[in-house]
């Protein structure tokens, strides 16, 4: 699947070292919801929503109308106008609240597919090219990415549609009632310190010099609350994940009688919120000084503006109600960045979160641990697995495996051992494609399936039977086949239960899993199987059984085996060994099935060789 994140933009992105920069960023990346092709639906909405807004200044403006007739016919008791203007304004109330229903439903349907079309693209990004598992196993600095992809891009992209309506509608009112007040207010004659001079459009004036005041003071006075909000939004990721970890590690802190510092960890972690709440809090409340008064302020200030009309008879009652109206509207179109200063301080927050994200998927295209390249896949030529002049580093750019040069050929038995911490498992999961960090060339053959089987396996939630032939649908077997299966790895008990829904990664024990898995793999028949430490939780005897099974079932297989047994080792064909290097790192040797050339080279370490299961 192609990763949308790369479409329609080759440029480089700029440094996210501005609102500008997060906000051009942004666009570029969720923009292409109208940019792609079959962006129909995105358009019919963008525009119905936009008629809509056109609709509801129609109707403001002849509500500000209606204000001047009922209020001049109340002046004049004029009782057959006023009656009048009273069932007009049925008719209005009618025309408000259809167009109020149709900005809800383009608004809200927009802002849906919207989200819908970005989620989408960012989690096609997140998954392709495995960087899921990538952005863990290489330390990445970017924390909670789920979180990103879940909350982040709700509260990065709803408000941008509001955001979109406020300054539509802000420009086209003030642009409407700047010339109602224009038209109907006219000029004010002054008189100061004996001298009379006109000012023409004063109403106009005067709104444009409190807007502007109110709506260059909220920028000062809210300054530090975007940071604030980030801040915020970062604390509750990290409160979450506290509790999340805790919840999949119960066991494990139970074992180790760890609920006492669990608790006082998860207590640091939403002491931490807490204060950074308490610091949006306290902004907040700041901006709220000039926000209220704001609110107070705006009906009064066009009165005041009027009086003196009105007193001398240039205006009627129903003048200045219009005026007043015309005038609250001018402020709340000037007043936008005033109402909603809070909300774009949060979006850019979450803004800048999704764009830090979508960085972070690069990098990891990129580069590994402290910039080193990855390691090269290609295709072998000759259906074998190879490894040319491969080294590994681990996630702080430490050289694990010096060098490993070896071919493994189609339907080979190959058993890997090493000493403690050579690097067996990092080695096995590069032949995988699971870790990429490194240089060197590893070739697997074109087209052949490719099964990894772990210590503790994945079991997705759902029946047993969907845990047993995942990634398989689960009606791709006859139950006949399940059942074989299972009873071939010990675990024919099982298959009563093949209809069960559970959380089968809780409810199975450490062996039940792994027979599980053991099972899977028979169904399935991958052309390459990769064994790390998957028969550890078994005495001699199971895993005997198990890799019977295995060969039995899987005669074609090309199997890599970590952790096998001494007395297993007749089992395999050959023999790899990781052995430290003099820098340090690890390399790759192979031995006959005595395991004698290992010997020779590491100096005697047979008890070394014995724990790490050649003999």
């Amino acid at each position: 699947m192609s990763d949308p994140l790369s479409q329609g933009s080759t440029a480089a992105s700029p440094p996210l070292g501005s609102d500008k920069a997060v906000a051009m960023q942004f666009g570029r990346l969720t923009g292409g919801f109208w940019r792609r092709p079959g962006a129909r639906t995105a358009w019919l909405l963008t525009l119905a929503l936009a008629g809509c807004l056109v609709g509801k200044l129609i109707v403001d403006v002849g509500l500000n109308s209606w204000n001047r007739w009922f209020f001049d016919a109340l002046e004049r008791r004029d009782g057959a106008s006023a009656m009048a203007a009273v069932f007009a304004f049925g008719g209005l109330v009618v025309a408000i609240s259809a167009v109020g229903v149709g900005i809800v439903l383009a608004r809200e349907r927009l802002q849906v597919r919207w989200r819908e079309w970005c989620t989408h693209s960012f989690m096609t990004g997140w998954m392709a090219k495995r960087r899921f598992h990538r952005l863990t196993a290489a330390g990445s600095s970017m924390p909670n990415p789920e979180y990103r992809i879940s909350d982040d891009v709700r509260m990065a992209t709803e408000p941008v549609t509001d955001f979109a309506i406020g300054l539509f509608t802000a420009v086209l009112a003030a642009s409407t009632f700047a010339g109602i007040l224009w038209k109907v207010g006219g000029s004010q004659d002054v008189t100061m310190g004996g001298v009379s001079f006109t000012i023409p459009a004063f109403m106009v004036l005067g709104a444009l010099v409190y807007g502007v005041s109110m709506s260059s003071l909220i920028p000062i006075v809210g300054r530090k609350l975007a940071p604030a909000a980030a801040a915020k939004n970062e604390a509750e990721a990290r409160f979450r994940f506290e509790m999340i970890r805790l919840r999949e590690n119960s066991e494990g802190v139970i074992m180790a009688r760890g609920e006492t510092e669990a608790r006082r960890r998860l207590d640091s972690s939403y002491a931490a919120l807490v204060r950074t709440w308490l610091e949006v809090v306290r902004q907040h409340g700041r901006l709220t000084w000039v926000t209220n008064s704001n609110g107070a302020m705006i009906p009064v200030v066009p009165l005041v503006l009027c009086a003196p009309k009105y007193l001398s008879g240039q205006l009627t009652l129903g003048e200045v109600m219009q005026l007043a109206s015309a005038f609250v509207q001018v402020q709340v179109a000037i007043a936008w960045l005033v109402d909603n200063y809070r909300a774009i301080a949060e979006w850019f927050a979450s803004a800048r979160r999704i764009v830090e994200l979508v960085d972070s998927f690069e990098q990891s295209d990129s580069s590994g641990p402290q910039g080193v390249a990855h390691v090269t896949m290609a295709v072998s030529r000759d259906d074998s697995l190879r490894l040319e002049r491969v080294r590994l580093i681990d996630e702080l750019g430490q050289t694990v495996v010096e060098q490993a040069d070896v071919a493994i050929l189609p339907g080979e038995r190959i058993a890997l051992a090493g000493e403690p911490g050579a690097g067996k498992s990092v080695l096995v999961r590069a032949m995988a494609g699971l870790w990429p960090w490194g240089e060197g060339r590893i070739a697997l053959p074109d087209g052949l399936s490719l099964s990894f089987l772990p210590a503790a396996p994945f079991l997705p939630a759902g029946s047993l039977r969907e845990a047993l032939t995942y990634p398989t649908p689960p009606d791709a077997f006859e139950e006949s086949r399940l059942r074989a299966a299972l009873d071939a790895t010990g675990a024919g008990a099982l298959a009563t239960r093949l209809q069960d829904v559970s959380r089968w990664d809780q409810t199975l024990s450490a062996t039940e899993r792994q027979r599980l898995a053991f099972a899977r793999v028979l169904l399935q028949k991958p052309d390459i199987i990769i064994l790390e430490d998957a028969l550890a939780p078994f005495d001699e005897i199971a895993q005997a059984k198990l890799l019977d099974a295995l060969l039995g079932g899987c005669p074609n297989s090309t199997i890599v085996a970590v952790g096998v047994r001494a007395s297993l080792t007749q089992r395999f064909d050959r023999f790899l060994y990781l052995q430290k290097g003099a820098t340090g790192g690890s390399i790759l040797v192979e031995t006959d099935a005595a395991g004698q050339p290992a010997l020779s080279v590491v100096g005697g370490y047979e008890g070394r060789r014995d724990a790490a299961g050649l003999a």
